[in-house]
């Protein structure tokens, strides 16, 4: 593993303990791996042999693991995680090369808003970057740093947006009805604070198309994935809600209303009749998007 502009412990704007997710993140990486598998034989598609690919803010590693099985399809290949986070670039790379069949893993330990990533990869093929961009300072720095990485014809992928996912009934049976609703509303009330705090924040009040296009990007486009694991649910969305609903109750912190609060240790308590865990009407909707553009 190379280390640039990083230190053993990790260093991220959003002050997150991500080495501390490693367990969620994994489980939602589970529940994705069908759309991840779409999304990387997508853009694989029309890659030249031995291509080098970029993934940047690797995560688990669910897309990794996604992104090395495509490129083992095909004529093998680089596949490069990048991460500033080093349990998260070990759990990465175990899982990606558990997928790869004839493709080279290698990590890279770096803090993107401190160096551009034309400074610490080859020129790529494909640079996927999934959910990393907004907890950069500066944004559209982070897109043209991708940018000035990638191969003349090479594509760009960011994963960022999409519609909200949703796992809960509007009523529970207990408290009043629409928490998630108000959760989630906390949470991007929060979002807004995170950002606002980071050291050098810069506005981008446009869309990431438009991103895209400013960073000099061609044939700018978007699609998105469908995650859908309805009700009746399964052992893997129960925990996965859980642990979601526990983790948003935690960002809301003294935001969420009393009653709230109490509707949360109800419904996160083993034993209690409206406990998460012994329901069978939960389920997981939501959308994976992704823009895209080429480098002239």
């Amino acid at each position: 593993m190379v280390v640039l502009n990083g230190d053993v412990t990790g260093h991220t704007h959003d002050h997150v303990d991500w080495a501390a997710r490693i367990s969620d993140l994994r489980r939602a990486d589970e529940l994705a791996a069908n759309v991840f598998a779409d999304i990387a034989t997508r853009l694989t598609a029309g890659l030249p042999a031995g291509a080098t690919v970029v993934d940047v803010g690797a995560g688990a590693g669910g897309m990794s693991a996604a992104l090395a099985a495509a490129l083992g399809r095909r004529s093998g290949g680089t596949l490069l995680l990048v991460d500033a986070v080093p349990e998260l670039l070990a759990v990465a790379a175990e899982t990606a090369a558990a997928a790869a069949d004839g493709v080279k893993i290698e990590t890279v330990q770096a803090d993107l808003a401190a160096c551009a990533l034309s400074e610490i990869v080859p020129p790529a093929h494909l640079i996927w970057a999934a959910s990393v961009l907004h907890h950069l300072p500066d944004q559209q720095g982070g897109i043209a740093s991708a940018v000035g990485a990638l191969r003349g014809g090479g594509v760009l992928a960011v994963a960022e947006s999409g519609l909200e996912t949703q796992t809960l009934p509007w009523d529970l049976g207990v408290g009043k009805p629409g928490l998630e609703h108000r959760l989630l509303a906390v949470r991007e009330e929060w979002f807004g604070e995170m950002r606002a705090g980071m050291e050098g924040t810069i506005a981008m009040p446009y869309g990431w198309t438009t991103a895209l296009s400013r960073a000099g990007l061609t044939d700018v486009a978007s699609f998105s994935h469908v995650l859908d694991h309805p009700a009746p649910t399964t052992d893997i969305v129960r925990e996965f809600v859980i642990e979601r609903v526990r983790h948003l109750a935690e960002v809301a912190g003294e935001k969420l209303a009393d009653e709230d609060r109490e509707t949360v240790e109800r419904l996160l308590r083993p034993g209690a009749g409206e406990y998460l865990g012994a329901r069978d009407d939960l389920y997981v909707l939501g959308t994976k998007t992704v823009h895209f553009g080429r480098k002239p």
